[in-house]
């Protein structure tokens, strides 16, 4: 399989690089990057050993499409995709937490609940709530933003005392990841989706917030099919989902949790297919244009041919 696992640019006017589980951000100046959505996947915060045909590109053109469709909401980082698996943008200073809001209670929500947890994030859950029931209206479960290891839960009041953000800032955070929210949710209804969980991230620059990194993309969000929905959740079956939560049950079934001396399974070229193949599905319907596969013979120079030639420009 011809997939981006890892990068080693050397881009005009570069001045360092980050390598996350996903994505790698190379900064350009002082205040530009460019980010690569390469195909590693996650899981239980564990990046696995094999990458996924596609993924990047699949990411990085959702991502930008949304992006373009919320910046009336609120401004974001993007300022161009130059190849179908990079974009290019403002560098902001990032706030330490990612915004997590949740319709339904589905996932790790779930987890925690089921097993006797009526408080998430400081936020008390009522007895009696049903895997996949939605809330009476979405909840901010935020979680702390880890280089490494396992992202934690943190409530709002935990974020303020510990200066991750001013009250004031933080209020503006969950007034975007409100917006933001209903406005996936909109979108997603229009394609017969619901926008189930999903996640956000911001960071300011010259005293303004900025949305950064993803938005909507099954990799920081959860999707279910709505027909059907219903009769499923009065049934207790499981819900038909877009979402890599299929990935995280794959591998609990196979005894991988990224715990401590857990291996992840073996992935076959056929399981990866098919995770690319969900992936694709995806894309295609919540953004309602068909995929079209860009050319993987030779990726890694493809991307760096591409943002070379924007960043060339870009900086004469």
């Amino acid at each position: 399989m011809n997939t981006l696992i890892k990068t080693d640019y050397h881009f005009p006017g570069q001045t360092g690089v980050y390598r996350g589980k996903v994505r790698d951000v190379y900064y350009i100046g002082s205040d530009r990057m460019a980010m690569i959505a390469t195909d590693r996947i996650s899981a239980f915060d564990v990046v696995l050993p094999q990458g996924i045909p596609y993924k990047g590109q699949v990411l990085n053109q959702i991502a930008a499409k949304f992006l373009d469709e919320t910046s009336d909401i609120v401004a974001n980082w993007k300022q161009a995709s130059p190849d179908p698996m990079a974009t290019v943008g403002l560098r902001c200073e990032p706030f330490r937490v990612e915004m997590v809001i949740r319709g339904y209670l589905t996932g790790s929500a779930w987890r925690e609940y089921k097993a006797g947890a009526r408080k998430i994030c400081g936020i008390a859950l009522p007895d009696g709530m049903q895997e996949n029931e939605p809330f009476p209206a979405p909840i901010i479960t935020p979680t702390t933003k880890a280089d490494a290891g396992h992202d934690e839960n943190i409530s709002r009041e935990e974020i303020i005392a510990g200066g991750l953000a001013s009250r004031a800032e933080y209020e503006q955070l969950e007034h975007y990841t409100q917006a933001l929210f209903r406005r996936g949710a909109e979108t997603a209804a229009r394609k017969g989706l619901i926008l189930v969980d999903t996640k956000y991230e911001f960071g300011k620059k010259d005293g303004k917030i900025y949305l950064i990194d993803e938005i909507h993309t099954p990799d920081s969000s959860r999707y279910f099919y709505a027909e059907g929905y219903r009769e499923r959740f009065e049934k207790g079956e499981e819900q038909k989902q877009l979402s890599k939560e299929f990935v995280r049950q794959w591998l609990m079934e196979n005894g991988f949790q990224g715990k401590e001396g857990q291996q992840p399974p073996e992935m076959t070229p056929a399981f990866c297919e098919s995770v690319s193949q969900r992936y694709i599905e995806l894309y295609e319907k919540i953004t309602g244009e068909a995929f079209v596969k860009s050319d993987i013979s030779r990726v890694s120079e493809r991307i760096e041919r591409n943002v070379d030639k924007y960043l060339t420009i870009y900086l004469k």
